[in-house]
């Protein structure tokens, strides 16, 4: 064994070393091309870039019910402190030619909770079977610029259009959570094909997005439907303003019997204001004063199996919906800076309770637990499971400051709650009301660009 890892660590510094030579030919040079012959898309320029970001955290309080599985805390006992990246990134951007670029990016993300609930028996996220951190190919594409006049074609593992390309970016603050779509598992990278491009490629004030893709981010497919996203966009006032409109689809399950026919399709808008944009420059979300909103409706149809008092379970339509609202700006110019944000998401708008004592949703990452009241004979609750609850509405909450020692350089202390408030009648004390509230020195930073 002990020879075996002489040979593997031998190996790795040999590998390196090519790696470094290779770097530094006359045939490599592109790899020390400067960013800003890459930026102008210079045939044979390529960049190498990445960021990473994690906390030191600190679990104050712990939801009694485990309650919102999509989020970073969930499961994670009360007074539990520890150091955690989040995410790292490492990613490789070339320019084959004036009309064709590439993209590659690698990512290594945390497990969603961190380090798995007290239930859970395998590893889940991008933790490996030994609970090490594994890198997984994110983006992988070729850009066909200008396909036609304003408008470029991305073929591959591509940013989708729900949210990296604007919402995420002027909300400028991922490292300290993700978009309200985001937290949802909308996805925000996906294998496929789509069109980006701009109306007026003067002054590139209106553009759209549109794209079908797997559904699947970076997993195979694993069925035909694909899903369909698309969003138009606007720049108004100078560039300080921008509103976006956003749309997807996709069919899950299709059948004869319109009951079995699944879907689900989401509306979303956004708009924000940037103080520092310029008509030049655009926006700059990282400097100047930021606000910004926004909310969305996702249609899950044939999705809510409600459990009638009487007997019997229907198959209903359902709709989720969030908004999600924040500010952010400058205290000292390029070296302090605060954020402000807060989000509602109701998970269940179909909720009546005169006729049904039990939801179950049936879409991944609307479905975190499910609840069951009892009754007796004159229909008054009596008493509740203790498996969870589907129908909670969460609030989340984070305020906090950005001290940017050093250009790309980030510590960011803040508070991180998330509360879950029950829709079922009769419930009381933490089943009815609780919440997971951490606090976090958070670091982020950026290189190679």
């Amino acid at each position: 064994m002990r020879q075996k890892s002489l040979k593997q660590n031998l190996y790795n510094f040999f590998f390196f070393l090519l790696l470094v030579i290779f770097a530094t030919t006359s045939h490599a040079q592109y790899v020390l091309n400067s960013d800003t012959a890459f930026k102008a898309g210079s045939p044979g320029s390529g960049r190498v870039w990445g960021y990473a970001f994690g906390d030191y955290y600190y679990k104050s309080h712990s939801d009694t019910l485990s309650r919102g599985g999509s989020n970073q805390y969930s499961g994670i006992p009360q007074n539990r402190n520890a150091f955690a990246f989040r995410r790292i990134y490492l990613g490789y951007d070339y320019n084959i030619s004036k009309k064709f670029s590439a993209e590659l990016l690698l990512a290594a993300e945390d497990n969603f909770p961190a380090f798995n609930p007290p239930s859970s028996t395998a590893a889940s996220g991008d933790e490996l079977s030994n609970s090490k951190l594994s890198f997984y190919i994110k983006l992988a594409n070729i850009r066909w610029k200008n396909i036609w006049k304003g408008t470029d074609f991305v073929f591959g593992q591509v940013s989708t259009p729900s949210f990296p390309l604007i919402s995420e970016k002027i909300w400028n603050y991922r490292a300290i959570e993700r978009t309200i779509a985001d937290i949802r598992r909308t996805p925000s990278y996906d294998f496929g094909g789509t069109l980006q491009g701009v109306f007026d490629p003067a002054t590139k004030d209106f553009g759209y997005n549109i794209m079908l893709g797997n559904g699947t981010s970076a997993k195979p497919a694993s069925t035909s439907y694909k899903w369909v996203y698309g969003d138009v966009y606007a720049y108004l006032f100078e560039k300080k303003v921008v509103v976006d409109f956003y749309m997807d689809y996709l069919r899950t399950n299709w059948s004869p019997n319109p009951n079995l026919q699944r879907s689900h399709s989401m509306v979303k808008g956004y708009i924000a204001y940037n103080s520092s944009a310029t008509e030049k420059g655009g926006m700059s979300p990282g400097t100047g004063f930021t606000v910004g909103a926004e909310f969305f409706v996702n249609n899950l149809k044939n999705d809510l199996f409600a459990t009638k008092i009487a007997g019997g379970v229907d198959t209903i339509n359902n709709a989720a919906n969030g908004i999600s609202l924040y500010v952010h700006g400058d205290i000292i110019k390029s070296k302090l800076r605060f954020f402000v944000r807060y989000d509602a998401y109701n998970p269940m708008t179909k909720i009546n309770n005169s006729i049904y004592n039990k939801y179950v949703a049936n879409t991944g990452n609307y479905n975190d637990n499910s609840y069951t009241m009892t009754y007796n004979s004159n229909g008054t609750p009596t008493a509740a499971t203790a498996t969870g609850d589907m129908t909670y509405k969460q609030s989340f909450f984070t305020l906090g400051l950005d001290y940017m020692p050093a250009k790309n350089v980030h510590l960011m202390p803040n508070i991180w709650t998330n509360h879950y408030a029950s829709q079922m009648p009769g419930v009381t004390g933490t089943v009815a009301s609780d919440n997971d509230t951490v606090f976090r020195l958070t670091f982020y930073y950026v290189f190679g660009k």
